[in-house]
């Protein structure tokens, strides 16, 4: 791996989107920012001034924005999926970008940042173009969304890192839901599941006390809530600088799939989304 900040760049205002975050993230870092089109097989005849003409003004978008200095830009004939997944592997941080769904915010993403993100060994973030509104603030906050059943330190540590280097907060959500057995009785009693979610309660404060601990400048919040993960996590990003979400690798015979929760985040959240994989 290598220590800096990898993004696609197309000229979109997705992509320009992408390179403004991205070289905010490569300056808090402290590492370089490489800029990276790919000039798909099928388009081999593209002009070399027009990728040199994209190239130039994304470098200088990043410069503007961010200050950045250290900033590398490349051109590569390929495949994009491939060409994007074999630098994500290569790099700590990836930067897509994806087009937004309207007046309900989120994303929209393709099969190239699906794939992307699907497959990569370390974290892609996926950003969108700012819609006119007031959008996700760079100084938000982070939130992550954690499976008590399946964590991950790799998920935890990033986004404690991420709100240690922003200097903000950091909210951590746990969702769960009655077994089944416990569904019919809940009409009975709407208490049922207190118990339950004491105890979820409980587990999350255990599970995140040592980070607490090694993090003591991040201000800290969590809770376990009822509901469908993938909802609540994109409720609860409203805001926020930054949504962080895990995935775990998926061998399915259709291609490439990130599970629901990811899915939800990456579609319907309005703050950028990090998909960190878990192994």
């Amino acid at each position: 791996m290598t220590a800096q900040v990898t993004v696609g760049v197309d000229g979109s205002p997705e992509s320009l989107a992408a390179v403004a975050w991205a070289a905010r993230e490569a300056v808090l870092r402290d590492v370089p920012l490489q800029l990276l089109h790919v000039q798909a097989e099928a388009r081999a005849s593209e002009p070399d001034g027009d990728c040199a003409a994209l190239l130039a003004a994304a470098v200088e978008r990043a410069r503007r924005e961010a200050g950045a200095q250290q900033v590398d830009a490349r051109c590569v004939r390929g495949r994009p999926e491939k060409v994007l997944g074999g630098a994500a592997d290569e790099s700590e941080l990836t930067v897509l970008g994806s087009r937004g769904l309207g007046a309900l915010g989120g994303f929209l993403a393709g099969s190239v940042s699906l794939g992307v993100v699907a497959t990569a060994r370390h974290p892609v973030v996926l950003v969108r173009a700012p819609d006119g509104g007031a959008g996700p603030a760079p100084d938000g906050g982070i939130v992550a969304g954690v499976d008590l059943a399946h964590h991950s330190d790799r998920l935890l540590g990033f986004a404690f890192t991420e709100a240690a280097r922003r200097g903000g907060a950091l909210h951590v959500l746990h969702c769960w839901s009655l077994p089944p057995v416990y569904v019919y009785a809940g009409v009975m009693d709407p208490h049922i599941g207190d118990e339950l979610g004491q105890r979820a309660a409980e587990a999350l404060e255990v599970l995140l006390e040592p980070w607490r601990r090694t993090y003591s400048g991040v201000r800290v919040s969590h809770e376990a809530v009822t509901g469908a993960a993938g909802a609540r996590l994109v409720d609860a990003a409203k805001g926020a600088a930054l949504l962080a979400v895990g995935r775990r690798t998926r061998k399915v015979p259709l291609g490439p799939h990130v599970g629901p929760v990811a899915h939800a985040a990456v579609h319907h959240s309005p703050a950028p989304v990090a998909v960190v994989p878990l192994d």
